[in-house]
């Protein structure tokens, strides 16, 4: 007599509304994170396989030079007059403008 009845509720509709904000969270952090991040990978393979010979760089270990020889896995730098080393081609951070080596 004191004890109502107790029915179940339409879990359908529930259960979306529940895993709603995982979703968003999930769509914001692909857009702000993931995408941007693929992005830049995309452009320094792009910049990597353009390499040749005469482009001015630096590596990612801050040496800046002009590529003389370039090979499938590794790029020979200039760094001074008659001094070559040889770094391989993930090592190049970023291509410069021609003529930047000259204003340093």
């Amino acid at each position: 007599m004191f004890i109502s009845n107790a029915y179940a509720a339409s879990g359908a509709a529930t259960d979306v509304m529940s895993f709603l904000p995982l979703i968003v969270i999930f769509v914001l952090f692909y857009f702000m994170i993931i995408r941007p991040q693929m992005k830049a990978a995309k452009d320094q393979r792009a910049m990597i396989s353009a390499l040749q010979k005469g482009d001015e760089i630096i590596t990612s270990g801050g040496i800046v030079g002009k590529v003389s020889k370039v090979t499938d896995d590794f790029v020979t730098v200039e760094i001074a007059a008659n001094t070559e080393i040889t770094v391989q081609k993930q090592a190049v951070q970023s291509a410069l403008p021609k003529g930047t080596i000259k204003g340093l």
